[in-house]
């Protein structure tokens, strides 16, 4: 999250938030494209994904050679987690989206896709409408890896509804809905030395890796990968 002065960016559309009231909205300045928080700053750019990139690479590297692999994600964002998803998993895989803001899908359908290879549009893809904490409530053992990218890690800021996944509740519903083995990897924008315990007390083996927001170059973020037992 940054504050950047915005007012050579044209405001292309606006959505809000479901459950808050707050706004997201979609601007563009030549060919790059950032999503802001009213009031709060930009939440992700175009032109800056490396850390949504090695989200994907790290979970998806350990499950692409299992036959038919699924994966969860929570958050389409601006599509890159799930294009670089598809790039490490194999032709039988499934990637389930779940997104909470119905315009963000419109804006990958949209002026977004072609910037992520226009990911949406892969077979492997299904995109479901709504909060991932209910699909994680819903499934048992029916992931191979969950890549969670949603708000801004542990410490939520455009919805507190979103906390409820880094608690011990919405881990111990994610170790539940991974096959044995299973990899949940978590985006945060930055460390946080008791999310790494919550995870640890509901079972996971964890290990932490810190990635430049874009290449060698941006803000360090935080990717938590941690597996279930077998």
């Amino acid at each position: 999250m940054r504050d950047v002065d915005m007012t050579d960016w044209e405001l292309l559309d606006t959505a809000q938030i479901p459950g808050n009231g707050g706004e997201l909205q979609l601007y563009q300045r030549n060919a790059e494209f950032s999503i802001s928080i009213l009031g709060g700053g930009v939440l992700m750019n175009t032109r800056a994904h490396g850390s949504e990139d090695a989200l994907a690479e790290i979970a998806c590297k350990k499950i692409a050679n299992r036959p038919g692999a699924r994966v969860l994600i929570g958050g389409l964002g601006m599509g890159f987690t799930l294009a670089a998803a598809l790039q490490h998993l194999g032709a039988d895989a499934e990637v389930v989206v779940a997104e909470l803001v119905p315009a963000v899908i419109a804006w990958n359908r949209g002026p977004l896709g072609a910037h992520a290879g226009n990911p949406l549009q892969d077979p492997r893809t299904m995109v479901r409408e709504g909060d991932v904490a209910k699909l994680l409530r819903a499934e048992r053992q029916a992931y191979d890896a969950i890549l969670l990218d949603v708000d801004n890690g542990p410490e939520g800021f455009t919805r507190k509804k979103n906390d409820w996944l880094y608690t011990i509740d919405g881990l111990t519903e994610a170790y539940r809905a991974l096959r044995p083995t299973g990899m949940l990897a978590v985006w945060s924008a930055g460390p946080d030395r008791n999310f790494t315990e919550r995870l640890r007390k509901v079972g996971f083996k964890v290990r932490q890796s810190r990635v430049r927001e874009h290449e060698n170059e941006g803000d360090l973020h935080m990717i938590w990968l941690a597996e279930r037992d077998p």
